[in-house]
C-alpha cells in the first residue's frame, strides 16, 4: 500500500509528484508498460507515458522493449538514497561559497548546536563534506571507547572520499596503534605527551568550519558545534599548525 509519507518523502529528495507515484507503482509492477502505470496510479495514459520518459532521462528508470511496446522499470531504492546523499553533500561543499556571496555585513558566523550520540554523529558526517583537509586534535582512546565501529563506520568512508586528515592525539597505546595505521587511513597523525596533552574532547578544522564534539559519560551527555566562519576557522588552523610544529619538535626530543 502506498502512503502519502512515502509520496512526500520521494518528493523531498526531488520528485515531482506525479513522479513520485510512478515510481512507487513501480515498486509494485516492477517491469510494465505506460498502460500499466497509469492504471496503476489513476493518471491518463499519455501523462504517464510522459512522465515515464522523464523518470528514464533522469536515470530513474530504465525501459525495454517487449513486443514493440516500451516496458519501464524504476532503478532500486537504494539508488536514491546515494543520489539524495550526493545532493546533500554538493549542497553542503557549496555553503561557503553561498555565503560568500552576501555581502561583507551580512556574512556572520553560523553556530548550530548538536545534542546526544544522534547529534554527535551528524557533526561527523558534516566533516566528511571536506574539500580541504582535516586539521584535527583527538585522543584516539575516548573516541573508539564510544564509539566501537568509529573505524569501520567514519574512517573508511573518510578514505573512500578521499579526504586526508592531519592530527594531533596523545602519545599513549591507542595513540601509537592509530599512528601505525597512517599510511592506509590516508592520515598523518604527530603524537604529543599524553600527561601533558590528554584531549577530553575531538576538533575538527576544515574549509570554513571548525567541528567539536565532546563525549560524556552518557550517550545523552554527549555533544557537538559546528562553526561557520572564515575568520574562526584560520585562526584555528593557525593554531593547530604551530601545535603540528611543536609535535615534530617534541617527539625529536623524546
Amino acid at each position: 500500500m502506498i502512503t502519502k509519507d512515502l509520496l512526500s518523502i520521494l518528493q523531498s529528495v526531488g520528485l515531482e509528484e506525479k513522479q513520485a507515484a510512478l515510481y512507487l507503482a513501480g515498486q509494485q509492477l516492477l517491469s510494465a508498460p505506460a498502460s500499466a502505470y497509469a492504471k496503476q496510479t489513476g493518471l491518463n495514459r499519455v501523462t504517464a507515458y510522459t512522465v515515464l520518459e522523464e523518470l528514464v532521462g533522469r536515470g530513474l528508470f530504465t525501459v525495454m522493449k517487449k513486443n514493440r511496446t516500451k516496458w519501464y522499470a524504476p532503478v532500486a531504492p537504494e539508488y536514491l538514497a546515494v543520489e539524495a546523499r550526493k545532493n546533500v553533500d554538493a549542497l553542503q561543499r557549496s555553503l561557503p561559497e553561498l555565503r560568500s556571496l552576501r555581502g561583507a555585513e551580512e556574512r556572520k558566523p553560523v553556530v548550530r548546536f548538536f545534542q546526544g550520540w544522534d547529534g554527535v554523529k551528524h557533526v561527523y558526517e558534516h566533516t566528511l563534506t571536506a574539500r580541504s583537509e582535516l586539521l584535527n586534535y583527538a585522543n584516539s582512546a575516548i573516541v573508539r571507547s564510544h564509539w566501537e565501529r568509529y573505524d569501520e563506520e567514519y574512517v573508511a568512508q573518510r578514505v573512500e572520499r578521499g579526504i586526508k586528515l592531519r592530527g594531533i592525539a596523545p602519545d599513549d597505546v591507542a595513540g601509537r596503534m592509530v599512528h601505525g595505521e597512517d599510511k592506509e587511513r590516508l592520515r598523518e597523525i604527530r603524537l604529543v605527551p599524553a600527561k601533558d596533552f590528554n584531549f577530553d574532547n575531538e576538533i575538527n578544522i576544515y574549509d570554513s568550519t571548525v567541528a567539536i564534539v565532546t563525549f560524556g559519560e552518557r550517550a545523552e551527555d554527549a555533544f557537538g558545534v559546528i562553526i561557520e566562519s572564515r575568520e574562526v576557522a584560520e585562526t584555528q588552523r593557525q593554531i593547530f599548525e604551530m601545535a603540528w610544529r611543536y609535535a615534530r619538535m617534541s617527539r625529536r626530543r623524546r
